[in-house]
């Protein structure tokens, strides 16, 4: 089968790049009524057609277990909405917020925790007003030390409009960092050009850019280049990654991953628990393996690999660092546990 040309965006799409079975059409199309489908040629281009349980297409892949939404799971897990005082920010933490000019990814993954809101159905791009307000917000708010672009991915509007909304964080004195959190240099590298890269960096405050990958494999060529043009641009790259069943829920293909952040400049920030988003429980796995992947993590790679295993707490209360806990105890007297699961007093006894 040729290379896809264009991004792939409903179930026939699908269909017709080998991606699905005809019969599973009309499934996913009720999927399709629901949540969004997007998947550009360069991701399609990494998808494993003859491994039915591809990673790659188990990130990007619509299928009927999306349909299944368990007890617990909520349209808003990580409570965006409860801490957002004007449309397209949220300010849950004292000195930053979250700046979501646009609700449109160039893919969109199956687990995503702001599946409900994301996508050509979803809350869509600011309007101009609503961006007056947004910016007026912050400007009012001196506390902010630190705008984060998010949404959607931010790096989907034009080069043009991306400056635009630098110029303005420009002016804000108290704003002194601004960070991008986008999928962009993996799934559409091609994006990646001066263009972007100026209107990154056109705010002149410190800018930092979290790149998300969650498989050794989405460092392809064109992955790697579009990486390096934005760290030898000044970009700061630091990671975010969510701990999938079925994609990365094994110390080697974890280990890959963060390696491969490393060694493409981009140091590891965090590892997320995923939320508990409608539709995506057939990716989650328990917090105990995560502490315990996290674990065999510690002695397995380098230190500069290491992520932060986080939980994004239900009802908007924030993030938990969820590590495996490595010591007990209390009054002086500790229990610490090596990565090989050995256990050890701290202090030592006296020999």
């Amino acid at each position: 089968m040729g290379a896809v040309k264009a991004s792939l965006k409903n179930a026939d799409d699908l269909v017709a790049a080998g991606l699905v079975r005809h019969e599973q059409r009309d499934a996913l199309a009720a999927v399709a009524e629901r949540y969004a489908i997007a998947l550009t040629p360069a991701v399609v281009g990494l998808i494993d057609r003859d491994d039915a349980h591809d990673p790659m297409a188990r990130q990007f892949v619509p299928t009927a277990a999306e349909l299944v939404t368990t007890p617990e799971e909520r349209a808003d897990p990580i409570g965006d909405l409860s801490h957002s005082p004007v449309e397209g920010i949220v300010h849950r933490y004292p000195d930053r917020v979250l700046l979501k000019a646009v609700h449109v990814c160039p893919v969109y993954c199956r687990f995503c925790f702001r599946r409900e809101m994301v996508g050509p159905a979803g809350l869509g791009t600011l309007t101009p007003d609503a961006m007056d307000a947004a910016i007026g917000y912050i400007e009012n708010h001196p506390e902010i030390w630190e705008v984060i672009l998010t949404g959607g991915d931010p790096l989907v509007l034009s080069a043009r409009r991306l400056g635009e909304m630098m110029g303005r964080l420009k002016a804000i004195s108290h704003v002194r960092i601004v960070r991008f959190h986008t999928r962009v240099p993996v799934v559409e590298p091609e994006r990646v050009d001066d263009a972007l890269i100026a209107a990154l960096k056109a705010s002149g405050k410190t800018t930092y850019l979290a790149v998300h990958a969650n498989h050794p494999r989405e460092f392809s060529d064109a992955a790697r280049a579009a990486i390096a043009r934005l760290a030898d641009s000044g970009v700061v790259l630091i990671s975010q990654s969510v701990l999938l069943r079925g994609v990365n829920d094994n110390v080697e293909t974890l280990a890959a991953l963060m390696r491969g952040f490393v060694e493409n400049r981009i140091k590891p920030y965090y590892l997320h628990h995923p939320d508990l988003a409608p539709g995506t429980s057939h990716f989650r796995v328990s917090i105990e393996e995560g502490q315990a992947l996290v674990s065999a993590l510690r002695g397995t790679i380098s230190g500069l690999c290491q992520p932060t295993y986080i939980l994004d707490i239900p009802g908007g209360y924030g993030k938990a660092d969820i590590g495996a806990s490595s010591i007990s105890g209390g009054d002086g007297c500790f229990t610490v546990r090596d990565f090989r699961g050995g256990e050890h007093r701290y202090p030592p006894d006296m020999a």
